[in-house]
């Protein structure tokens, strides 16, 4: 496996972490492609300029953005990849992987969804390298056509699970425990 590939653990400045709230908020209410560097700039009570100043572009932003919110999931990944109990491996790294589209509501439809998100970091090598790798954990050795399409429709009914109007009252550990029930049987993984 290749595990030498990871996502960057960054430490940004004062300035660029007010950028990446803002954009992040802003990509949430309104998708990458209905943000604008203005947008964020007004946000944050600065100019263009200076969101310039802080990030080339706002593919940069972007790249941070899901850097940022997916880096949480590598720890989990890495544990997974050397858990010698497949079965058990892929039951936790699901686990996180519901865990943070829960906590993080707002991105994960953007992250999955967005056109321009998916594009940006299929360019990204160690984004895609990344999703690679998570994917192989959570099919499991030899994963065929049925598995794959059982994964494409988890990770869409993930994605319109926690953003679904029916669910905004609900609560995150009861959305959490609803959603791993679901998503443990698409994947055919024994029930916790």
């Amino acid at each position: 496996m290749t595990t030498d590939v990871r996502l960057t653990r960054t430490e940004y400045s004062v300035a660029q972490t007010r950028v990446l709230h803002a954009a992040y908020d802003l990509f949430g209410d309104h998708g990458v492609s209905g943000t604008s560097l203005q947008m964020i700039a007004d946000a944050i009570g600065v100019t263009k300029a200076a969101v310039y100043h802080q990030f080339k572009s706002k593919e940069e932003i972007v790249i941070a953005v899901a850097e940022t919110e997916l880096i949480g999931l590598q720890d989990a990944l890495d544990t997974a990849e050397a858990e010698t109990d497949q079965p058990r491996a892929r039951a936790a790294l699901l686990a996180s992987v519901v865990d943070m589209a829960v906590t993080r509501r707002k991105l994960t439809g953007v992250l999955q969804f967005d056109p321009v998100v998916v594009r940006l970091l299929a360019e990204h090598p160690p984004f895609a390298q990344f999703i690679e790798r998570l994917y192989r954990v959570l099919l499991g050795e030899g994963a065929g056509v049925e598995a794959r399409v059982n994964a494409a429709i988890m990770s869409g009914a993930l994605s319109a699970a926690v953003m679904h109007p029916l669910v905004t009252d609900v609560d995150d550990d009861t959305l959490r425990t609803q959603i791993l029930k679901v998503t443990r049987r698409i994947l055919d993984l024994p029930q916790a």
